[in-house]
């Protein structure tokens, strides 16, 4: 039999992994009896955990939140994806949270196995956040807005719109989509009865929430591509269709979510819907694809691959000519 401080570790361990476990079950996985299991849940609460039980065919344990934030069991792959996210959220979109990530990040680092610190640290030193640029979200702001959403809780916030305009919405949440540069809501808009997304940063909560209602299937099904078409749309003074000669799997592996839609025609051929500030930018972009490709629209992009075709001619020393 274990140590009983080896086993309330595993017993936490277990209760982490899933919602519930009955005692049974519990017993079988530490090779103890049901009456240890009930001993060793005791000794857990008493350390502060919240383990909720019920009794019954139906009954059975379950990890629930208290009062106070107690030690967490992590694995190898969760304490790296911890640590690698508290150094984005550090550096990250979402203000007022710099800080806090830091002192988490310390606390973790400090205690993280040695066997672990290289692959946190390959990480580190070879990734670049390249999302700076977007406007900060107050951390606040996204928490309660997360929460009325997956507590599917009506929410109330003052809004200023891209015009300017502000005013009161009220609205049923569903996703919070963030691009890399912003944070976006997905709402069910109650007054317009339609969808509509709000940026995140200009949203500001009036507490409470609710009342809750039966969250609805979301645009096409797909909440982030919904929002991410609506995004392109607004912020792109320049839309533009591409046709690749190539498979719609080769494209999208070349591509971002962000950057464009990939449409399939065929097994041979698709579509990129994208679009751009700079069309320069847009040419650049799509040389990298490395495959053959027709420009759509718009045609302010065809004259531009004309005007660059001739140039580049006359760089490589001109068309030659036969010889009589």
């Amino acid at each position: 039999m274990l140590e009983t401080s080896v086993r309330l570790l595993r017993l936490l361990s277990l209760l982490q992994q899933r919602r519930e476990w009955s005692g049974a079950e519990l017993a079988a996985r530490l090779e103890v009896t049901t009456r240890t299991v009930r001993n060793d849940v005791d000794k857990l609460r008493q350390l502060g955990y919240q383990v909720d039980s019920a009794t019954g065919p139906a009954g059975g344990y379950r990890l629930g939140a208290g009062t106070a934030l107690p030690p967490l069991l992590l694995d190898d792959d969760e304490a790296v994806a911890v640590a690698v996210g508290l150094r984005a959220a550090a550096a990250g979109t979402v203000s007022g949270i710099e800080d806090a990530s830091l002192r988490a990040l310390t606390k973790l680092e400090r205690t993280l196995p040695k066997r672990l610190r290289p692959r946190v640290d390959a990480l580190r030193s070879a990734t670049v956040s390249a999302a700076g640029g977007g406007p900060t979200v107050d951390a606040g702001t996204l928490t309660t807005v997360a929460a009325a959403a997956y507590g599917h809780e009506r929410l109330r916030f003052e809004y200023v719109s891209h015009d300017g305009t502000a005013g009161v919405r009220d609205v049923e949440p569903h996703t919070l989509v963030y691009t890399g540069r912003r944070w976006y809501l997905l709402a069910w808009d109650t007054d317009r009865r339609d969808w509509r997304t709000f940026r995140a940063d200009r949203i500001r909560p009036l507490p409470p929430t609710g009342p809750r209602f039966v969250p609805r299937e979301p645009p096409g099904g797909d909440a982030a591509a919904h929002v991410l078409r609506g995004v392109r749309s607004l912020v792109w003074p320049y839309r533009a269709r591409i046709r690749f000669h190539a498979p719609a799997e080769v494209v999208a592996e070349r591509s971002t979510t962000t950057s464009g839609q990939v449409v399939p025609l065929d097994d041979g051929t698709c579509e990129l819907v994208t679009g751009t500030d700079s069309l320069h930018d847009l040419v650049t972009y799509l040389s990298k694809f490395d495959v053959p490709f027709t420009v759509l629209e718009p045609p302010e992009l065809k004259d531009l691959l004309r005007e660059l075709a001739a140039r580049y001619e006359r760089a490589a020393g001109g068309a030659t000519t036969g010889s009589g």
